[in-house]
């Protein structure tokens, strides 16, 4: 049997927002490879499938462990959150494809995309992303702080919004409110930051508030926060209703 390899994304959260195709995918596959988390989001299969867990650093060699069960004859699917090209495994795959066996380049591979927890966060807060925007993960494990500070200040002057993943964990807890004053240095401070966690799950919550006063406590590991542009505009509506949109056009607006 000729092995195949699909790398999917299981979206958010919620299992209304995995796509058909995904979700086949999964159903389809002999062996299912992603971090434990991920796993314990996908229902057990009937026909057994087996499931190798591993830890959420361990990104290449869960390719390469994928790679060669693929290359033994197996359907093999690596699980993704979210989008598995957005700071996911499609790009830990093609490094490990690239440097190893040539047996593997002659194996069936194929990218199922995801709905991102960066559109997820956008949806939830209204059209933040409706002009050009940009991603920007505040994790420095696999690239240098300095690394992202270049690039919290390109996206600054380049005036995009900006959706900020990975904004705080356990081991980096100031990272976010570095990432913060250094775009405070750069950007008006009544622009609009907006803090999504869980988006996509019933969970979901929102906060908005302004650059200037924003408080990186109320982000950690399941938020996504948005840094709107000099565009930015929030809608007050009935109650505490509040909708955030970037508009396209740069013609005046009220």
């Amino acid at each position: 049997m000729k092995g195949t390899l699909a790398v999917v994304g299981l979206g958010p959260g919620s299992a209304e927002l995995t796509t058909p195709a995904v979700s086949r995918a999964l159903a389809e596959a002999t062996d299912l490879v992603g971090y434990t988390t991920y796993l314990d989001r996908v229902p057990l299969a009937a026909n057994g499938q087996r499931r190798h867990a591993s830890d959420n650093r361990v990104e290449i060699e869960r390719a390469r462990h994928a790679l060669t069960l693929a290359a033994e004859g197996n359907k093999v699917v690596i699980v993704s959150s979210g989008d598995p090209g957005v700071f996911a495994m499609a790009a830990a795959v093609f490094e490990a494809l690239e440097g190893g066996p040539s047996a593997w380049r002659v194996l069936d591979i194929r990218i199922e995309p995801g709905v991102s927890a960066m559109l997820a966060a956008a949806a939830h807060a209204g059209a933040p992303l409706g002009g050009d925007f940009c991603a920007i993960s505040l994790s420095d494990n696999l690239k240098a702080w300095a690394t992202i500070v270049r690039r919290l200040e390109a996206a600054a002057y380049g005036d995009f919004v900006i959706a900020l993943y990975n904004p705080a964990s356990r081991a980096r807890p100031h990272q976010l409110g570095d990432a913060l004053a250094v775009l405070r240095g750069l950007k008006a401070h009544d622009t609009p930051v907006v803090f999504v966690r869980a988006a996509g799950t019933s969970d979901v919550t929102m906060r908005i508030e302004r650059l200037g006063w924003a408080d990186p406590a109320h982000a950690d590991m399941r938020t996504l926060v948005l840094i709107g542009s000099s565009r930015t505009r929030v809608i007050k509506c009935g109650g505490a209703m509040r909708w955030v949109y970037t508009p396209r056009s740069e013609r005046d607006m009220p």
